[in-house]
């Protein structure tokens, strides 16, 4: 290896290094050093204030619960498309559905939850064509198109790693399976899913960390019936100016998300190295 070289990646590592220390780790210790602290003094009060609060707590467990039921949705959705993609058509068909599939990463998310909430209003096409078959139901501002938005949005994080798992896998095993008279299910759980598994995890840490980090979706297509986590660290950073509880609590949340993700890859058994390649 030439001097050149080493200087070069020497220079790489060295703009790595800044954009780590100061886009990741420097903002986080602010915020760490926030939560600790109330009119600079050290307290655990920030902490202590999220155990005392019924209501905090279920907020957690409900946008946790929401966090794991979109992932689930999105598994269930992004496989069997995946598996259409990547085997079923051609290379040229395929990659034009991704690029529609991608639309929406382009154009944002805010501009796609405001179509969401145009397309459910109770004057949209979506509840227009209900009402034609005598269906009157109220479905913007609920749950229900609160998680539609959150799969809508997400499903390409799930999509894109199965894809590349897929792409992988022998069509020869499929083919081999089926002579040997194995069921589509089988073929299914004992060869499509443990060889997509690595991906499969990594979508669904992707897919699992932006839901419950989200605030635009629950908040204009949640509505007040859904209160998640990341609205009130929002409100304690921006509405009461609330600043040092607002640190504590993202912490808190950045620490469950750690631990539900750490228990997620064990009970797959899948090692972080493998599964974020």
């Amino acid at each position: 290896m030439t001097s050149k070289s080493t200087n070069l990646i020497k220079f790489y590592a060295l703009i790595l290094f800044i954009w780590i220390f100061g886009l990741i780790i420097l903002p986080h210790l602010g915020l760490l050093y926030s939560s600790f602290h109330s009119d600079e003094v050290f307290t655990l009060s920030n902490y202590i204030e999220f155990f005392k609060h019924k209501i905090y707590i279920n907020t957690l467990t409900y946008t946790f619960f929401n966090g794991i039921l979109v992932t689930f949705l999105a598994f269930i959705f992004a496989v069997p498309l995946a598996f259409f993609l990547v085997k079923m058509i051609k290379k040229k068909t395929a990659n034009f559905l991704i690029f529609i599939l991608l639309i929406p990463l382009g154009v944002g998310e805010l501009i796609v939850v405001y179509g969401w909430m145009i397309s459910l209003n109770d004057n949209g096409i979506v509840n227009y064509i209900l009402n034609l078959f005598g269906i009157n139901i109220k479905i913007l501002n609920t749950p229900f198109s609160m998680i539609l938005g959150f799969v809508y949005m997400s499903i390409i994080f799930m999509l894109l790693p199965i894809m590349q798992s897929l792409e992988n896998l022998e069509n020869s095993y499929i083919e081999a399976a089926l002579d040997l008279g194995a069921s589509k299910f089988d073929i299914f759980t004992k060869i499509i899913i443990p060889f997509t598994l690595p991906g499969i995890v990594s979508g669904s840490i992707m897919v699992f960390s932006l839901v419950i980090g989200d605030f635009l979706i629950p908040n204009l297509l949640g509505g007040k019936s859904a209160l998640w986590f990341t609205e009130i660290i929002y409100d304690d950073f921006l509405m009461t100016m609330n600043w040092s509880e607002g640190s504590a609590f993202g912490f808190i949340l950045l620490l469950t998300t750690l631990l539900v993700i750490w228990i997620f890859l064990k009970l797959t058994k899948q090692e972080f190295t493998k599964v974020i390649k």
